[in-house]
This record gives structure tokens, C-alpha cells and sequence, in this order.
């Protein structure tokens, strides 16, 4: 796949142009899916806000594949050390898809794109958009 439609996201390729959306405001990059940080698994796939790692990716081969997947519990069937252990990587999840936010907000400001339309976009009034993302008091 070209470097154009990849969209300039990272996945461990060494011609990504630019980092994927959010990237640059995060120490530590999470699968989407699964919650692995980038250190525990050989590729991390980006996509506009979010990220899926090479494990999953497999998983869902197998799934369109129609083979048999490895069997997993729903996620609140899963012991309490796991769920609190998961909190922390949930929370990165949401803070992943945040600074992606904050990095389409700056890019369509930097464009000349009104509070209005963003505001609009995000399903929110143009003031609650401009008091969120505007960095002023």
C-alpha cells in the first residue's frame, strides 16, 4: 500500500510522513482492542484515532477466515485484579483518542475552519467547542 493511502499513519513503517492523529501529545501508544501497549506486540497499525495491534488483527483473520478464534470471556466476567489492572489501559485508550481530537481541532483551525463547523461536527455548540479545544480563558 502507498504511503498515500495509508494516510500517513504509523505502523513501524519507516516512511510514514507524519505521526498518526494524537501521536505526538502521548508517551505510550495502546491497541484499541486489545490494550497491549506498542512495546508488547511487533506492530502497532494506526488509524484516525485509534490503533490496532498485529495480534488483532490476526484474531480478526481468523474470524473473516470463518476459523475457529481462541475462546475469551466477556470483559466484566474477568477477575477483579484484571479489571483494575485494564483500568489504566482503558484510560490510555481514551487519552489516544482525545489527543487525536485535539490534533483534527488544531488542524481544521490552523485551515481557517470555523468554531461553528467544528462544533457542528463534534455535536456541540460552537462556545462548548471553543472553551474545550481554544487553550484561552
Amino acid at each position: 500500500m502507498t504511503i498515500i493511502n495509508r494516510q500517513g499513519y504509523l505502523d513501524d513503517m519507516t516512511t510514514s510522513r507524519t505521526p498518526g492523529p494524537g501521536a505526538s501529545r502521548l508517551g505510550t501508544l495502546y491497541c484499541s482492542f486489545c490494550n497491549k501497549d506498542k512495546g508488547t506486540v511487533s506492530k502497532l497499525i494506526a488509524g484516525p484515532g485509534v490503533y490496532i495491534c498485529n495480534e488483532c488483527v490476526g484474531l480478526c483473520n481468523l474470524i473473516l477466515a470463518e476459523e475457529n478464534a481462541p475462546e475469551f470471556g466477556a470483559w466484566n466476567e474477568r477477575p477483579d485484579d484484571e479489571l483494575l489492572a485494564g483500568l489504566g489501559r482503558i484510560q490510555a485508550v481514551v487519552s489516544q483518542v482525545d489527543a487525536a481530537v485535539y490534533d483534527y481541532v488544531d488542524t481544521l483551525r490552523a485551515r481557517g475552519i470555523s468554531w461553528t463547523r467544528i462544533g457542528e461536527a463534534l455535536g456541540v455548540s460552537k462556545q462548548a467547542a471553543w472553551e474545550r479545544f481554544s487553550g484561552e480563558d
